[in-house]
């Protein structure tokens, strides 16, 4: 049967020309038409699925071959939103996780001292007296806001700044008698050239003051330049006093990742590597 067929479809199309009928059609292509068409009376009638051609010679069904489905990779499937939204939680996490790991090292140090809270510690005082160790100071305490300077501010110019009150000058005395009470030799002490710092290193009154740069915090945390000269200052540290260096708060949590109080003392230890350890926090009230 489907051999008559190709056979019928290929006289037909070989002889008028084409499928669409163009063309004229002889007597004897007629009776060609006429006999293969009583010998297959189905070929008159189209046939669901498929498209019919019309010529001279009638209409001959051609049945269309049903396109196979391909498929689709699953790379290609849509994303569901459920998981949309497990793709942006885990993003999320890790960028906070990232952070907290940045700050937890230095929150590890502080161990149970909260930011801003008077401590007071033997084993930070030993390590003083004992030598070989670094004196982390605060300035004392400056007017609210309690961070930062005025807008305009310059650096050879207090009276632009945010300076020491009364209670910051205090505390600098008292810091600077503890010192000498307790028997601790300053071989050094290095300051910021804020005014402040400045101001409070003087007044502790335990040897000359010099002015450094890498006390001053850096402009771009994610680009630090002063804070490890600031390491290395610290690292190199061997003694046989203690080195007293007046800083900011944004210094402390640059290297420590806490932000002590105003006129509060970070005793460190000089590691073996670029980090150092912390012994201990203290602070002297002034009377």
């Amino acid at each position: 049967m489907t051999r008559a067929l190709l056979t019928y479809r290929w006289l037909y199309i070989d002889s008028v020309g084409n499928k669409t009928g163009s063309g004229t059609a002889t007597d004897s292509d007629g009776a060609k038409e006429r006999s293969v068409r009583s010998a297959f009376p189905a070929l008159g009638r189209p046939r669901r699925g498929g498209s019919t051609t019309s010529g001279s010679c009638g209409t001959v069904q051609e049945r269309s071959r049903p396109i196979p489905k391909t498929a689709s990779p699953k790379s290609a499937r849509p994303v569901s939103g459920r998981l949309l939204w497990m793709i942006l939680i885990a993003s999320v996490v890790s960028c906070v996780l990232g952070m907290s790991l940045s700050i937890v090292p230095g929150l590890a140090y502080a161990q149970n001292f909260a930011p801003g809270v008077r401590t007071f510690s033997e084993e930070a005082w030993a390590a003083l007296v004992e030598g070989g160790h670094v004196a982390l100071i605060r300035h004392g305490n400056a007017p609210q806001p309690g961070w930062g300077d005025p807008p305009g501010f310059k650096i050879d110019d207090c009276r632009t700044q945010r300076n020491l009150d009364e209670q910051g000058r205090r505390e600098a005395r008292a810091l600077g008698e503890a010192f000498r009470n307790r028997g601790v030799r300053v071989d050094r002490i290095l300051s910021s050239p804020w005014c402040r710092c400045l101001e409070t290193a003087r007044l502790m009154a335990v040897g000359p003051v010099e002015e450094s740069w890498p006390l001053v915090p850096d402009k771009h945390r994610m680009f630090p330049v002063r804070l490890p000269e600031l390491k290395k200052i610290i690292s190199g540290w061997r003694g046989p006093g203690t080195l007293a260096l007046v800083t900011h708060a944004a210094t402390v949590l640059a290297l420590l990742g806490f932000q002590p109080a105003q006129g509060e003392v970070v005793v460190l230890r000089p590691g073996t590597g670029a980090d150092p350890d912390l012994v201990g926090r203290l602070f002297v009230a002034s009377e």
